[in-house]
């Protein structure tokens, strides 16, 4: 499985709602997460992109890996308060969501996210 776009709307029903986010988090989906912040333009996101890709398919059905493109979705960017790409946002199922800046090695990333099944 490839990884998923996300939209606002598709937000709202797979991890969050994003009106409530400021007060509560509350986390939507049944498996742990990992939310690709990039922008088409953007260098270090595009040597990211395989690297992320070749992990939702090893980690499909354990992780669910999605995508957020900041220029089509501002309000996401916002409500997490990307300021620098890539920026990766980790949710474990329990918990808060985690953020990392900047590409990371696949093996780092593979690590990373085998601590969100843990």
């Amino acid at each position: 499985m490839a990884t998923i776009n996300l939209t606002k709307g598709g937000f709202n029903r797979r991890v969050a709602e994003i009106e409530t986010m400021a007060t509560e988090w509350k986390y939507l989906g049944t498996r742990p997460a990992m939310i690709d912040f990039y922008a088409s333009w953007c260098g270090p996101c595009q040597r990211l992109l395989p690297v992320v890709e070749a992990l939702s398919e090893e980690f499909e059905g354990k992780v669910d890996i999605y995508k957020v493109n900041v220029d089509q979705e501002e309000e996401l960017a916002a409500a997490f308060n990307i300021r620098t790409i890539p920026t990766l946002i980790f949710i474990p199922l329990e918990g808060n969501p985690e953020r990392e800046v900047g590409g990371k090695s696949e093996s780092e990333l593979r690590q990373r996210l085998n601590s969100l099944l843990k």
